[in-house]
This record gives structure tokens, C-alpha cells and sequence, in this order.
């Protein structure tokens, strides 16, 4: 069919659709934005090239006349997408370096800049436009585990990173991907079919709310279990300095899905003191683990999954941060207090996007 406004707004996540009157050019939709493409032939090697993100100045009409010039460019012997024009894997990731230092902590960037440099040294030399799923699945494949799950998250947060920085991409090659197996047990991070399995065998108790509002905001096991009412104004809950790890006040959104786990019916006229009421937390934790029969796991490594699946969702690493209330260079002094009102709306969002994430694994 002819790619139209309505046909895009229509597309699903991961859908692809191409069009019967330009040969070749088509619209993909990620998680999110949809981006026009075109598929192409040179030198008898089949070639991608990503046209723009829907939206202004790209509409189907727009994009379908540039896909048109580049096929007229291409009939003349051009291609538009070679290697020559097309920065290689090893500059962008030094790109990325360069900018997120300002953002992420001395410790985490070294390690971040250790695996990206060092791990996938087999790809450096590839165009960014050229690395595929089998590529960094062939890498993967030669690590094992904690240095695998390490490196595959560094390389997918880079590449989300380039994306939004408007690089050649159609999509992040990491996604997709195998996760590797063998982490260290404190670096756990649940997959979606244990997530699913862990909200399915919580009980509609005190416990029960408890876990699943770990699981959708990423905070602290006795940050949530200590949550009062007096902390939750409309649809946001800020922790006071004298609750948090850091001694730092955190504002987090509930998303509609987060606030119908507060006992709302029960609510008493006034509303004071502590929201749930939990005697021993290991007692209540192995009757979910008899419940839910999952490997080894800790309330912990809920809030290492909300982190790494919103990663993975293609929220920034500085969100991130901001969401879980991690404090790095980027967030000191005035410059933090500014930083955290700017980023509200992101963290909202993430939030938003993570429980729709999770709400679709558990319905």
C-alpha cells in the first residue's frame, strides 16, 4: 500500500511498511517515533539508509520525494550510504564518551569506556550504519557472564544514545539479542517472563502492593515500605532527605497503574502515618518465593531491572539516574537542584513508558 499520515500512525512497535508506488522505501516504527527508510542495491550489496524521523519537515509526501532523489542518485552510480560518508562504530562510541563523562559517574564512565572500547574492538572498524544483531550477538557469544551482561548494556545504551543524536540508524542492533546468563548473583536483573511470573504472585496485601511498587518505581525496599501519606500529593510522592540513602530529597511521579496500588478505599479522613504495615520482611519474602519459584533472587534486584529494562526502553542513562536518585558530577551543588526540576517531564515519561512495559508482560 501507499505509505500515508494514517498508515504511520497505525504502525506497530517493530513493524516495518513499505510502499508499492517508490520501490525500495518504506517506514519503520520503533518503540516510539517512526522514521522513514530506504532499502536500495549498490555494487551488488544491499544497503539501508534512514530518510528522517516522522514529523516535521518528514511526511510521507517529503520522505517519498527523497527516497525518489536518492534512487535517481543511486541510478547514476552515487551511493548514498557509503562507508566513506559514514562514521565507523569506534568514533561514535568515542563521541559518546566525550559527552557522557559529563553525566555519569567517575567509576561508572570508566567502566562504561573500558567495555566499549575493549570488548567490542572486533566491531570498531564497522560503519555505525552497518553493525547488525548477528554482529553483536557473534561478540556476546566470546563473553561470559557478568562481563557480557556489562558490555551488552553499555554498547544498547550507546546506541540509543546515537540515535537520538540523529545518527544513521534504523535501530539499536543490541536489541533483540540474547541476554547472557551467568551474572553474579548481586547484579541479577530479572527477565520479562520472571518479572511477570514475581507481579502474577504477589497477594493483594500490604506485601503484595509493596513489591509491585518496587517493580514500578525502581526506589528502595524501605523507601517504599516506610512510604506515609503525607509523602504522596496528587499523583507524586517526594521522600523526604531523612528517608533517602543519599540524604537527598526525591520527587517521583506514580503513574496511574502505581497509584491504584495505594489502599485508596481504606483511607482514613485524615491522612497520616505510614501507608502499609509489614512485620518480618524475610517471612513475607519466602512465602513469595514458595509462591513464585524463581531462581535466587532479592527485592533488590527489582529496582536493577526497572533500571535496565527503562535502558533498554531507550531512556537516557542521566534519566536513569535521576529516576532511581543516584547523585553524579551532573547533579551537585545548584546545578543539581536545576537539573532535577528540568528533568522531571524525562523522568515522568520514563516512568510512564516503563509501566506501560509492565503492564503489558502482566495482562
Amino acid at each position: 500500500m501507499s505509505i500515508s499520515i494514517r498508515a504511520v500512525q497505525a504502525l506497530q512497535p517493530g513493524s516495518v511498511l513499505w510502499d508499492t508506488n517508490v520501490r525500495g522505501f518504506g517506514v519503520r516504527r520503533q518503540r516510539r517515533d517512526a522514521f522513514y527508510v530506504l532499502k536500495y542495491r549498490s555494487n551488488g550489496k544491499q544497503r539501508f539508509l534512514t530518510i528522517g524521523r516522522h514529523g516535521s519537515p518528514w511526511t510521507p509526501e517529503t520522505a517519498r520525494r527523497e527516497a525518489q532523489r536518492l534512487l535517481g542518485a543511486v541510478a547514476s552510480g552515487a551511493d548514498p550510504a557509503a562507508p566513506s560518508n559514514v562514521e565507523t562504530l569506534e568514533a561514535v562510541i568515542e563521541a559518546y564518551l566525550r559527552q557522557s563523562i559529563t553525566w555519569q559517574r567517575p567509576n561508572s564512565h570508566m567502566q562504561i569506556a573500558r567495555y566499549l572500547r575493549q570488548h567490542w574492538a572486533p566491531l570498531h572498524g564497522k560503519p555505525i550504519n552497518e553493525v547488525q544483531r548477528k554482529d553483536v550477538a557473534a561478540v556476546l557469544r566470546g563473553l561470559e557472564g557478568q562481563t557480557a551482561v556489562c558490555a551488552r548494556m553499555a554498547l544498547s545504551t550507546m546506541f540509543n544514545w546515537a540515535i537520538r543524536e540523529g545518527y544513521d540508524l534504523v535501530a539499536n542492533p543490541v536489541q533483540g539479542t540474547n541476554r547472557p546468563k551467568g551474572a553474579a548473583q548481586r547484579e541479577r536483573v530479572l527477565s520479562n517472563d520472571e518479572l511477570a511470573a514475581v507481579w502474577r504472585a504477589c497477594g493483594d496485601d500490604d506485601f503484595g502492593r509493596i513489591v509491585r511498587l518496587l517493580m514500578l518505581t525502581g526506589q528502595r525496599r524501605n523507601e517504599v515500605g516506610e512510604m506515609e501519606w503525607n509523602e504522596i500529593v496528587g499523583d507524586v510522592w517526594t521522600i523526604p532527605a531523612s528517608r533517602t540513602k543519599n540524604g537527598r530529597t526525591h520527587t517521583i511521579p506514580l503513574t496511574s497503574l502505581a497509584l491504584s496500588l495505594l489502599p485508596l478505599a481504606q483511607l482514613p479522613v485524615i491522612r497520616t502515618g505510614r501507608i502499609f504495615t509489614i512485620g518480618s520482611w524475610s517471612r513475607t519474602k519466602a512465602r513469595l518465593d514458595a509462591a513464585v519459584l524463581l531462581p535466587r533472587w532479592t527485592l533488590h534486584d527489582l529496582r536493577r531491572t526497572c533500571a535496565t529494562g527503562m535502558a533498554d526502553l531507550g531512556v537516557l542513562p542521566h534519566i536513569v539516574e535521576a529516576v532511581l536518585n543516584h547523585v553524579s558530577g551532573h547533579k551537585s551543588g545548584v546545578a543539581g537542584i536545576y537539573n532535577r526540576a528540568r528533568y522531571a517531564d524525562e523522568v515522568r515519561d520514563a516512568l510512564e513508558r516503563w509501566s506501560v512495559h509492565v503492564a503489558a508482560l502482566v495482562e
